[in-house]
């Protein structure tokens, strides 16, 4: 075992499986204590089982190393808040945080109900909140602390059938952004991972979704898909367990993509172009400036088509 994180007392949500997995064994490798937090449902939410996080938490024992189960639901505060009692109760302290559960409700804009938006925005966005709101007491308090949060391209670029997943995704990237800025004076660090990763949400949806996605060519955009890599869920471990180590202590409000073997740093929104005047642009002028200066070589994610017959 190593001592990266040695005498540290981890948080990992949604670690029963795939990437959460990955990260707690690792984390529990490098000498921390982990409460493993998983609730046991289905890829869509539904159903609880004490399985998965029992069969992590004996992993972790087998292999030398110190854990907790805790099932509760990240949707609730209460959820938030047991699993920080669950880490005071087990180990007498709280260092790290990673949220990484999440689930998939897959639908395009027009047929989505509002059970599965709320049910997404609740897992994903709320979730990280949950227990971040409960885990920054106690790190503002001790003048320290690690928060990962995870977003996604489907946030930071988009994907077709998933404006919920999306808008949870990115609304997560801005709640680091903000956090990192309310809790970095008080020596507490907060980032978000953008994972490349084959698990069981991503086996779930449909080659033709997968292939509509490809043509709509926002994914040709992103740097992260200039080279073929591998998607192993626990290739996105040690970039979470380095940046929740004390040799990140200066690493504060980024988004990382973690793919395979590939890490990048994701840029933070910025002014691409600019039009400026005195007053009030009128509509005549955005009409005859637009397409040569803001709109230039502007892509069209998703042009529209001819209805087939």
């Amino acid at each position: 075992m190593g001592d990266l994180l040695k005498d540290k007392v981890a948080i990992v949500t949604g670690a029963g499986r795939g990437i959460g997995r990955g990260i707690a064994l690792l984390l529990a490798e490098q000498g921390a204590k982990v409460v493993v937090n998983d609730l046991g449902g289905s890829v869509d939410g539904s159903g609880d089982s004490a399985t998965p996080a029992d069969q992590v938490v004996n992993e972790i024992k087998a292999n030398g190393g110190a854990a907790a189960a805790n099932y509760d639901s990240v949707s609730t505060m209460e959820g938030g808040e047991n699993m920080v009692k669950t880490a005071l109760d087990n180990f007498g302290k709280l260092d790290i945080v990673v949220a990484v559960a999440g689930i998939l409700r897959d639908r395009m804009l027009f047929n989505m109900t509002e059970e599965e938006w709320d049910a997404v925005i609740a897992v994903h966005l709320k979730g990280t909140f949950s227990v971040c709101k409960a885990a920054s007491i106690l790190f503002r308090q001790q003048r320290s602390g690690r928060i990962i949060a995870f977003s996604s391209t489907s946030g930071l670029y988009g994907n077709s059938g998933q404006a919920n997943y999306g808008a949870a995704k990115d609304g997560i990237a801005g709640f680091i952004r903000g956090i990192a800025r309310d809790l970095g004076r008080y020596g507490v660090t907060a980032n978000a991972i953008s994972p490349g990763a084959d698990s069981r949400m991503t086996q779930t949806v449909p080659q033709s979704a997968k292939d509509l996605r490809a043509a709509s060519g926002i994914q040709a955009q992103s740097a992260v898909q200039a080279i073929e890599l591998n998607r192993d869920p626990e290739d996105v471990a040690p970039m979470v367990a380095w940046l929740v180590s004390d040799e990140a202590s200066e690493v504060n409000g980024h988004v990382f993509h973690c793919q395979g073997g590939q890490i990048s740093l994701m840029s933070n929104p910025y002014e691409e172009r600019t039009l400026r005047k005195v007053g009030r642009w009128s509509l005549e002028e955005i009409d005859a400036m637009f397409s040569g200066t803001l709109g230039m070589d502007m892509i069209n994610p998703a042009p529209p088509q001819a209805p087939k017959e």
